[in-house]
């Protein structure tokens, strides 16, 4: 049996729960068995603490854990909050008022080409604030699952970078 290590498909059932303002545990998100959570080990762009915590353990072990906003996606930078012209919006010359709705998230890329996802917090006659800060910035998170395969990553798997087949990219 395969333990968690680099290059290893994993899958897992988990519930995040994140602690509100009043130091409550809120559920946020739920993997469950029809829709678990499969990644490689060591390729998944998901917190190095995240990944670090699982090393080792085994199909069919349970885990918990926490994270803290500096072993995750940071704290909330009210720098990423940002103001864009309204006419960035527009296409074909006419506002996509389904698209640029407050609360909605949005693909951006910067001038470099990055992509990336915003939030849209406000709506102005000139200019939508959009917030750049990852949706769990600034929080704590809180991990209860189970590991529930471990399995090596096929050769086409590493050279693309994501996992094919069940639970994985379809080509």
């Amino acid at each position: 049996m395969a333990a968690i290590s680099d290059n290893q498909v994993v899958t897992i059932t988990y519930d995040l729960s994140v602690t509100d303002e009043n130091q409550e545990k809120v559920l946020v998100e739920s993997a469950d068995a029809d829709a678990p959570m499969v990644f490689i080990y060591g390729h998944s762009g998901l917190p190095e603490e995240f990944e670090r915590q699982l090393a080792g353990k085994n199909a069919g072990d349970a885990f918990r854990f926490s994270l803290t906003p500096e072993q995750a996606y940071g704290e909330y930078d009210e720098q990423a909050l940002v103001e864009i012209p309204k006419d960035v919006f527009m296409i074909d010359g006419k506002l996509d008022d389904d698209m640029l709705q407050v609360g909605n998230f949005l693909p951006m890329a910067d001038n470099e080409g990055n992509h990336m996802q915003a939030k849209v917090i406000d709506i102005g006659d000139a200019a939508v604030q959009m917030d750049f800060n990852h949706p769990l910035a600034g929080m704590v998170m809180h991990f209860d699952g189970q590991v529930t395969d471990v399995r090596p990553a096929t050769a086409d798997e590493l050279a693309h970078g994501h996992v094919h087949g069940e639970g994985g990219h379809q080509h």
